[in-house]
């Protein structure tokens, strides 16, 4: 399937939570779920009704693939790698799973207050606005390593007002960041059930 181009907040809505994929518009009572908190569709004011346990395995990986903006392709591939390091590295698969997705450039970029949405930090970094380690750098899937810093050629483009505070594991300044050292567990979304998607992929 291809890329989703309708209704930004049309998923959030579907999800039942906000994925804040609309910016600033996402932190306001403009935002589509705030104004209307039910699924999207001519039957979806009414009662919702109970999942499965494979409808909430499958419901937990449409929302992460939405928040972090990846196909079902590459999500799989990240679950995939997630597995053989978690065997590697005798590690947590949840929590590798999670690291890679927040450690992708435009969730750096995004979480650092540097761009308004991550979609709008895709943009970013495909446009070349964005340097890696000094380097013009255009592939917004790439996983950044401990020490590697970003820097937005253009400090007009990072959004004039922040609504969530950076987290510890960056360190922001001006119109850079660099990636600390690795996320742990409770610096990501906690709204997150990773347990869920590694099930759905191990049927």
């Amino acid at each position: 399937m291809g890329r989703y181009t309708g209704p930004k907040e049309r998923l959030s809505r579907r999800e039942g939570v906000e994925l804040h994929l609309k910016g600033s518009r996402s932190f306001s009572e403009k935002s589509g779920l705030k104004r209307k908190p039910f699924v999207p569709g001519q039957h979806g004011s009414k009662r919702r009704t109970r999942l499965s346990n494979y409808g909430l395995q499958l419901r937990e990986k449409q929302k992460v693939k939405r928040t972090y903006g990846v196909r079902e392709k590459q999500f799989r591939n990240i679950y995939l790698e997630s597995n053989r390091r978690s065997k590697v590295y005798n590690t947590d698969k949840g929590l590798e799973l999670l690291r890679l997705l927040e450690l992708r450039i435009d969730n750096v970029l995004y979480l650092a207050g540097l761009a308004p949405s991550r979609s709008a930090a895709r943009q970013y970094v495909v446009h070349g606005h964005v340097l890696l380690n000094g380097k013009k750098f255009t592939v917004p899937s790439a996983e950044m390593k401990e020490g590697d810093s970003l820097e937005l050629k253009k400090a007009s483009l990072a959004p004039s007002e922040k609504f969530f505070p950076v987290p510890e594991w960056i360190e922001s300044k001006d119109n850079k960041a660099m990636v600390a050292r690795l996320p742990i567990r409770d610096e990501i979304d906690e709204g997150i059930r990773e347990n869920l998607i590694i099930e759905y992929y191990s049927r």
